[in-house]
């Protein structure tokens, strides 16, 4: 009788405890510097669930995994590769009330949830560029500032730079990519890369995000680091997550869903992700306001980022060949 007891406890205790959760995540977001450890310990603290990290590039990883894959949630596809990702059939719809969401755009994609978002922009330093261009048109004159790309077939943020510069010129995106190949330093396989040039004063200008002073204005007390805003307007790329379908932690699976538009993971985003959080319920951090922010919002929804990549992109190759 007693060992029935014990084994009836036994089986109790395990049916409450927490359920085992692995989360793809770019290799960002996990670092000790990104947003993914606060977190981690936020949402276990909340639900008992154990969550653990699986770090890499996330699309060429789902692509190759497909079923087998031992995601239960990922998280880190931007709308500009979401599309691919929701084409393995890999993912449920989230199943998320939206209503809190402060996106400057609409958002009606019922199988993504973004969690966070920023603009793209060529960011600079004032002590080394005084004067910076004020639109595409004079970035790309002649005698333009020198610049660090990223490479659309390799970066998430290259990707979206080739889908902005076709929105706005269509047609004459490689003539634009043309008339900036002389001032190109380099094109980086990613951001990182691409940032560290530019800090180190290899380059004029970088492509980066909107949100990327703050980094320097809130961490390094230095406020030389501004966005250049042009009024063709600026591209907003969002990042979001997604509930695998046949995930083996489902409590565990939904509950992380459910908590990404929580205050307890969307106030980590502004200093954990230097970006803005999808779901803006107080004050953003002192510096935010700072920032100087286009007047106009350009978004592909993951449908039309889908359709417009590979002449983006063929527009990219031409221009700089």
């Amino acid at each position: 009788m007693k060992a029935a007891i014990a084994t009836g406890l036994s089986l109790l205790a395990t049916a409450s405890a927490g359920e085992e959760l692995t989360v793809y995540a770019p290799d960002y977001f996990a670092s000790e510097w990104g947003p993914g450890p606060a977190i981690e310990q936020a949402f276990e603290a909340a639900t008992g669930h154990d969550l653990t990290y699986v770090t890499g590039d996330l699309l060429p990883r789902l692509l190759l995994e497909g079923a087998r894959t031992e995601a239960d949630v990922v998280i880190g596809l931007d709308t500009d590769i979401a599309e691919r990702a929701r084409a393995t059939g890999l993912f449920a719809p989230h199943g998320v009330d939206t209503s809190a969401l402060t996106l400057p755009v609409e958002w009606t994609d019922e199988t993504f949830l973004p969690f966070n978002w920023s603009h793209l922009a060529f960011v600079y330093d004032t002590d080394r560029l005084a004067e910076p261009p004020a639109s595409f048109a004079d970035l790309i004159a002649n005698d333009g500032p020198s610049l660090v790309v990223q490479d659309p077939r390799t970066s998430v943020s290259g990707l979206a730079t080739a889908l902005w510069i076709h929105e706005v010129f269509g047609a004459e995106a490689e003539d634009v990519w043309r008339g900036l190949r002389d001032d190109i330093v380099t094109v980086t396989s990613g951001w990182s890369e691409a940032y560290g040039m530019f800090t180190e004063g290899e380059a004029d200008m970088v492509l980066s995000f909107t949100t990327s002073p703050a980094y320097h204005l809130i961490a390094e007390d230095d406020d030389t680091v501004k966005a250049a805003i042009f009024p063709e307007g600026h591209y907003v790329l969002v990042e979001t997550a997604g509930l695998v379908a046949d995930t083996d932690s489902p409590e565990a699976a939904r509950a992380f869903m459910d908590f990404v538009l929580t205050p307890a993971f969307q106030e980590v985003i502004p200093t954990g992700n230097w970006s803005f959080p999808a779901a803006q319920a107080g004050d953003l951090p002192e510096g935010f306001e700072t920032l100087d922010m286009p007047d106009r919002v350009i978004h592909l929804t993951s449908p039309e980022a889908e359709a417009a990549r590979d002449a983006a992109v063929a527009a990219f190759e031409a221009g700089l060949r």
